[in-house]
């Protein structure tokens, strides 16, 4: 590394209107990531077009902005109204959530905060040191490894599946088959419906808001008169030092795990999140208490979905090849600016790669400051009677469903996912696995088809294959932890059970 360099890239990218660029970014950021529907991805396409303008440092700074801050912004919705402000937030739901219900959510805020700005320091200098290496890594994924990765993210539904591993097996069922609707990625074979909305397969997002948010619109309305408002106390915008001694172990995993998965082309903060969850839970003295609203599960997630965004970074530069959407898109800006992201870009043009690597830690404070700011708002946001809350999330829900393709197709999937949703946490299914089969059904598949193909259908080649044979035995590894783990979850709610009868 050339000290020199990485100096002069700080003095210039901390200039004061670079500086101020960034914020904005960082508040548009976080405000497109609360918001049910809208993407960084979206608010980053958007922002491109007025950058043209600019020189590239102020103007990358600010789309960095927007990529880390739409990544915490997805925390607030999740741990206010159910409702994942972005897919990478989706495990956010399972512990902040309850915290919130529990008066807590000031406290879960500013968990996800500090593990969110943790979480993506880890991954931006992760991408300082070690992008070389770790391109070269993920350069070495093709079909084979793509599925075993996949296998290994399914693994984790045993981790997330509650009380009820068989519940938690058959709503993961049901999220495979529903994930095989619309168009055969291979055969262009329409799957089950002829319906246009269902070509590109299940309108994800959609889905998404309808099994979290509008699930709990209908279970709230039965009640929605007679129920009060919750009230929560906001101590401090940063968790206190026992609660940073708690989430410590899960924010240091979590981030390693968000970077290198993030790493991996095609693989995301969604993928990553769940993944860092697990682990958690795994290695938890306490794993019962998962899902009932702790701060190591809100931590665990949010580490890991931050550390994607240096992870998602470190393929693009060093290879040319986006890590995810919001780099594809970033790859865009860096190409109308005249230049080209690849190996090129580290011998032609080494003051603008170290600029971008300050720039990502200078976005991650950036965001740690606007939520730092902003936190005490957001927590009002449950002291709302839900008389009044419960309305404004389902216009928030509809119109965040429409705003994806712009059609009332997506609206009406939203509301039938909801109906699902509701009538499936009535007789207690986990919904969470549901979504991850959503997310990793269509890539197991997809993967899985062209290995066979390029193979010529002999599956045993994918054992000779070192990292898929990594991820298996991960794979396994992880299924036989967790299922251990849920047997001595059930002992303890047996045993504390009749002591209580007792």
């Amino acid at each position: 590394m050339d000290i020199g360099l990485m100096l002069a890239s700080i003095t210039q990218v901390f200039a004061l209107s670079n500086v101020l660029f960034v914020l904005l970014g960082a508040l548009g950021g976080v405000l497109i990531g609360s918001i049910p529907g809208l993407t960084s991805t979206m608010g980053i396409a958007l922002l491109v077009p007025f950058t043209y303008g600019m020189s590239v440092i102020p103007s990358i700074g600010m789309l960095l902005g927007i990529f880390c801050g739409a990544m915490y912004g997805g925390s607030i919705a999740a741990i206010l109204i159910k409702t994942p402000g972005t897919p990478a937030a989706a495990a956010t739901v399972m512990d902040g959530y309850p915290m919130g219900q529990k008066g807590e959510s000031g406290r879960a805020l500013a968990v996800a905060l500090f593990s969110s700005f943790c979480g993506g320091m880890i991954g931006a200098l992760v991408m300082t040191f070690l992008s070389p290496f770790i391109s070269r890594m993920a350069l070495k994924f093709g079909p084979a490894e793509f599925f075993t990765l996949a296998v290994f993210g399914l693994s984790v539904i045993i981790s997330i599946s509650g009380k009820s591993l068989t519940k938690g097996l058959m709503s993961a069922f049901f999220g495979l088959l529903i994930a095989t609707v619309g168009m055969d990625k291979t055969s262009a074979y329409l799957r089950f419906t002829k319906l246009p909305g269902f070509y590109e397969g299940i309108p994800f997002i959609p889905g998404l808001i309808g099994l979290f948010a509008l699930s709990e619109v209908f279970a709230n309305i039965e009640n929605i008169l007679r129920s009060t408002k919750i009230t929560t106390k906001i101590s401090g915008v940063l968790p206190s030092l026992t609660d940073i001694k708690t989430i410590a172990r899960p924010v240091l995993t979590g981030g390693v795990i968000g970077t290198f998965i993030g790493a991996i082309p095609g693989a995301g903060g969604d993928i990553a999140a769940f993944v860092s969850y697990s682990e958690a839970k795994r290695v938890s003295k306490h794993p019962e208490k998962f899902g009932t609203g702790i701060p190591e599960g809100v931590a665990a997630a949010e580490a890991a979905n931050n550390g994607c965004t240096g992870g998602a970074m470190i393929p693009l530069l060093s290879l040319g090849i986006p890590g995810d959407s919001n780099t594809a898109v970033l790859m865009g800006a860096f190409i109308m600016h005249g230049f080209q992201p690849g190996p090129m870009m580290y011998v032609e043009h080494m003051d603008i790669i170290y600029a971008v690597f300050v720039s990502m830690m200078l976005a991650n404070i950036a965001m740690l400051i606007v939520g730092m700011c902003g936190i005490k708002i957001f927590a009002k946001v449950i002291s709302l009677e839900r008389k009044m809350l419960i309305p404004a999330i389902m216009v928030l829900s509809l119109v965040g469903s429409y705003a994806i393709n712009g059609n009332m197709f997506d609206v009406y999937f939203a509301i039938i996912m909801g109906v699902i949703g509701y009538v499936l946490q009535k007789y207690e299914f986990p919904l969470s696995p549901i979504l991850l089969a959503l997310i990793l059904g269509p890539m197991s598949e997809s993967n899985l088809r062209r290995f066979m193909q390029i193979d010529d259908g002999q599956f045993w080649r994918i054992f000779t294959k070192p990292i898929c044979v990594l991820f298996i035995v991960l794979s396994l590894g992880s299924m036989v932890t967790s299922v251990i783990n849920q047997r001595k979850i059930n002992k303890r709610i047996e045993a504390s059970g009749n002591e209580a009868q007792e």
